[in-house]
């Protein structure tokens, strides 16, 4: 099938270099060798050109690495590198990979290529790696959106007031987007370029070994990064418990989860494949496809609306609504009965044992189920000084733990603990009007089981 011309934007008003020796694709957002539209569209313009293809990926590292990233993600995305320089060589495609901005490598790598094709991701930092690129090279450059279901723009024009503004644009449009994407096949093979990669990630524990980071965040056994783990996962999902989603997706204790979140933040499958998946499940009925749809395709790209449309979207003041500040700050000052430290959440140190084993879960396994994560959220609010620490809070632990931290999800669900995306509620002490969790919502499930399920998770751990 044809990749949809709703994902593809030229960014700049030039052609494509005559001498040029390879087409080049900036792999960044969309860390995968298969079903991957801006991949095949490097293809097909290699193909076109008569031209081989190569694929590069800058590794940001030291000081200036990726906001907030440590041992844990960079130990899942290496992973999942390896995977996808495996899939890409199988292919005849070149991969090189440097320790450098993605900007930096793909501006040197362009200096030879006749076309840049780059992914897109909609981060502050990413935007801002695609207005250098398009600043400094000088040749042909093609952006290709495929790691939302519906291309953010095409779906609104606009920041969207709630999921349910947003929910009827997607329903409307997203069946077209929804397609198998076949893999080209390239006409010249990158290997007689002779490129050299500056590392060597088939093996991403010595290159993790050699990394400057912060490695008080570990790796973690539960999840191992790369698409072909994350095409085993789906296919378990869609065979063995993907019938009873929808009942089943808000009890912890249920093993309903899919666990594609990891994922889906470090591009290793497409949410696409995802969605023809459960579609043509065996298994399950259409309140199951219609639950898992609504979580993969109308809340995750209302938070890519969100970030994309939203300037200053990790900060308290642009993020959360005027309703809601306004709220929290006439309550800031009511008494709080309890009251806990960054170091104590962070160790699991508070009386509620629920919250303990959610934030254990977290800090030890890099994941904490849905329904946890908004009472997780609520909490540490009602246990912060003021709204802003508990925002600022939030942030910064789910970022630090969070395997699936610091994307567009991670800064909408926060900015959702404080009245995002929301509306006012009955008013009451610290929250004012915004939306409060109490412990009555644990009573919503097994927590004992839950608590129990974590304590074997972490056992599992080591």
């Amino acid at each position: 099938m044809a990749i949809q011309g709703e994902r593809i934007r030229v960014l700049n008003d030039v052609e494509p270099r005559e001498d040029g020796a390879y087409v080049l694709y900036l792999l960044q957002q969309a860390n995968r060798a298969s079903f991957n539209p801006a991949l095949e569209l490097a293809i097909e313009e290699a193909n076109r050109l008569d031209l081989p293809v190569v694929a590069c990926f800058g590794l940001l590292d030291g000081a200036s690495g990726f906001p907030e990233a440590n041992a844990r993600h960079y130990a899942f995305l290496l992973q999942g590198l390896a995977d996808a320089k495996a899939g890409l060589e199988k292919r005849g495609i070149g991969f090189v990979m440097r320790k450098a901005s993605p900007a930096k490598v793909a501006i040197d790598l362009a200096k030879d290529a006749a076309l840049v094709v780059l992914d897109r991701g909609y981060l502050a930092i990413q935007k801002g790696w695609y207005a250098e690129i398009i600043k400094a090279v000088k040749v042909r450059i093609v952006q290709v959106e495929g790691d939302v279901v519906v291309p953010v723009e095409t779906a609104s024009k606009k920041h969207e007031y709630a999921a349910r503004t947003l929910r009827p644009k997607l329903n409307r449009l997203w069946d077209p987007f929804i397609e198998e994407l076949k893999p080209r096949k390239p006409k010249h093979a990158a290997e007689t370029l002779k490129l050299k990669s500056a590392i060597d990630v088939s093996d991403p524990e010595s290159v993790l070994a050699g990394m400057t980071l912060d490695r008080e965040v570990g790796p973690v056994k539960r999840f191992i990064g790369g698409e072909t783990q994350a095409r085993k996962r789906l296919k378990a999902f869609v065979a063995d418990s993907f019938a009873g989603y929808g009942a089943g997706r808000n009890m912890p204790e249920a093993a309903a989860a899919s666990h594609m979140s990891p994922y889906l933040h470090f591009g290793q499958i497409s949410p696409v494949e995802i969605a023809l998946a459960v579609r043509e499940a065996k298994i399950g009925d259409d309140d199951d496809r219609g639950a898992y749809l609504e979580e993969l395709i109308v809340r995750r790209e209302l938070a890519m609306n969100h970030v994309f449309y939203t300037e200053g979207y990790d900060s308290y003041e642009k993020a959360v609504p005027d309703w809601a500040r306004k709220t929290l700050a006439e309550h800031a000052k009511d008494e709080r009965p309890h009251a806990y430290s960054e170091a104590e959440l962070a160790a699991g140190e508070t009386h509620d044992l629920y919250w303990n084993a959610a934030m254990r879960e977290m800090r030890e396994t890099g994941y904490m189920h849905n329904q946890l994560r908004m009472y997780w959220g609520k909490k540490i609010l009602d246990w912060s000084p003021t709204p802003e620490e508990g925002f600022a809070r939030t942030l910064r632990l789910n970022n630090r733990y969070f395997l699936d931290g610091r994307d567009a999800n991670s800064f909408t669900n926060v900015a959702w603990v404080y009245g995002l995306h929301d509306r006012p509620w009955a008013r009451r002490k610290v929250f004012g009007t915004v939306r409060y969790q109490s412990e009555n919502s644990l009573k919503k499930f097994d927590a004992k089981g839950y608590v129990k399920a974590v304590e074997n998770l972490c056992a599992a751990e080591g």
